[in-house]
C-alpha cells in the first residue's frame, strides 16, 4: 500500500489531498476539506481503471459548494426542523439553510472546514474540533473520519465523535457516485437494490412525518433491483418534492452497532462495475442528484448536470431530535459515537 499527500492553498488554509494506492494500482484520494472523497478509481469489467466519483477540477471549490460534493456534513447531516433543537429543556436556534429547516449543521458545516491530517499505513484519519456554540450547537465535539482502503477495493470509512457537553450527532459521507465513470452522464440506468423495507415519509420541506412507512406498492420500493429512472417521474408526494429521489430509508434489522451487510447494492450494466454498501447506521439516504446543474466544473470543464450522480448516505434518521421513536443522536459525555460505512468495489 503506497500513500502520498499534496497540499494546496485556499482561503480556509491549507489543503492536504491524500492519495491511497493499492497493490493492484487501484486508489481514492481524500481530502481535509470535509474529510472528502475526492475519487475513486477502480475497474471496470474489461479492466478499465477509472475515477466513479464525482469531482471538481479545483480542489478550492469544495468549499461551501451547494451539493456539498463527497464530504462529510455535519454536526448533524440531514435536516433539522425549523432548525429547532432542544437538549435537556434547552432550546438552541439553529441556523435555517433550506427552505425553513437546517441542513447538514448549517451554512458553515464540517463539510466547509480543514480537518486535521494523520496519515496511515493504509489510509488517513482526519479530525475536526468543534467548538460549543459553533453554529449553535451544544457542548465542545471531537470528531474523527477515518478511511481505510484494502488490496479487495473495499473503501471503509469509521466515524468518531466525543464531546464534553450533551449534544448531538450524525455524520456521513456525501460523495456522488457514477459506476460508469465520473464524466459518464446520467445514473438513471444503474440498478440498485436495498435492504429496506420501510422508508421515512416527510413533508414538502422534507422532513420526516414521524412515522416509517411500507415501500410495498409504491416507487420507493428497492427490495427488489430495479434501475434509479425506472419509477422516478412517477406521481408520487416523496418524488415530487425533490424531484426524484430525496429520501430516508430505514435499514432492516437495525441493531445498533452491528454492521448490516450490502444495505445498498448500485450495479452499473454498461461498465459492470458494482458498489455495495454496508453499514452500522440505522439509515439510509439516497439522492439522484437532482440538483446538480450549476456545480463547480469537473474535471472536464464542465458543470455536471442532474442525475448524473447518486449519492448513498448511511446515517442517523433526519430530524431525530423530533421524533422519540427513531434511534437517538443524542451524545453526552463518556458517551462515543462510533459508526462504520463500507464501500466495497467489485465487477460482474
Amino acid at each position: 500500500m503506497k500513500v502520498t499527500s499534496q497540499k494546496f492553498a485556499s482561503p480556509r488554509g491549507e489543503i492536504t489531498l491524500v492519495t491511497i494506492t493499492n497493490d493492484n494500482g487501484t486508489s481514492v484520494t481524500l481530502s481535509s476539506l470535509g474529510a472528502g472523497i475526492i475519487e475513486v478509481r477502480v475497474p471496470d469489467k474489461d479492466g478499465h481503471i477509472e475515477n466513479v466519483a464525482l469531482r471538481y477540477a479545483n480542489p478550492v471549490d469544495y468549499i461551501a459548494d451547494g451539493p456539498c460534493m463527497g464530504k462529510v456534513p455535519g454536526r448533524y447531516a440531514n435536516r433539522i426542523a425549523k432548525g429547532e433543537l432542544v437538549i435537556d429543556g434547552v432550546k438552541h436556534q439553529l441556523a435555517i439553510n433550506n427552505g425553513p429547516n437546517a441542513l447538514h449543521g448549517g451554512p458553515e458545516g464540517f463539510q466547509n472546514q480543514i480537518w486535521k491530517t494523520e496519515l496511515l499505513s493504509d489510509g488517513v484519519r482526519f479530525t475536526y474540533h468543534s467548538k460549543d456554540g459553533e453554529e449553535h450547537y451544544p457542548g465542545s465535539l471531537t470528531a474523527t473520519a477515518t478511511y481505510t482502503w484494502s488490496d479487495d477495493n473495499v473503501l471503509t470509512l469509521r466515524l468518531e465523535a466525543d464531546t464534553d457537553a450533551p449534544t448531538v450527532i450524525n455524520l456521513t459521507n456525501h460523495t456522488y457516485w457514477n459506476l460508469d465513470g465520473a464524466d459518464s452522464g446520467s445514473v438513471l440506468d444503474h440498478e440498485m437494490k436495498m435492504r429496506t423495507s420501510r422508508y421515512l415519509p416527510t413533508d414538502n420541506t422534507l422532513i420526516p412525518l414521524g412515522e416509517m412507512a411500507s415501500v410495498k406498492d409504491t416507487p420507493m420500493d428497492f427490495t427488489v433491483a430495479k434501475t434509479l429512472g425506472c419509477d422516478i417521474k412517477t406521481a408520487f408526494p416523496a418524488l415530487d418534492y425533490g424531484k426524484g429521489y430525496d429520501a430516508c430509508w430505514v435499514v432492516d434489522g437495525y441493531n445498533k452497532g452491528d454492521i448490516a451487510e450490502d444495505v445498498v447494492v448500485l450495479t452499473a450494466p454498461r461498465s459492470g462495475r458494482v458498489l455495495k454498501v454496508s453499514t452500522t447506521q440505522p439509515g439510509v439516504q439516497i439522492y439522484t442528484g437532482n440538483w446538480l446543474s450549476g456545480c463547480p466544473d469537473n474535471c472536464s470543464g464542465r458543470s455536471y448536470a442532474d442525475y448524473e450522480g447518486v449519492a448513498i448516505e448511511a446515517q442517523g434518521m433526519p430530524d431525530a431530535p423530533h421524533n422519540p421513536t427513531f434511534p437517538s443522536q443524542e451524545l453526552r459525555p463518556g458517551e462515543h459515537y462510533d459508526e462504520t460505512i463500507r464501500f466495497a468495489f467489485s465487477t460482474r
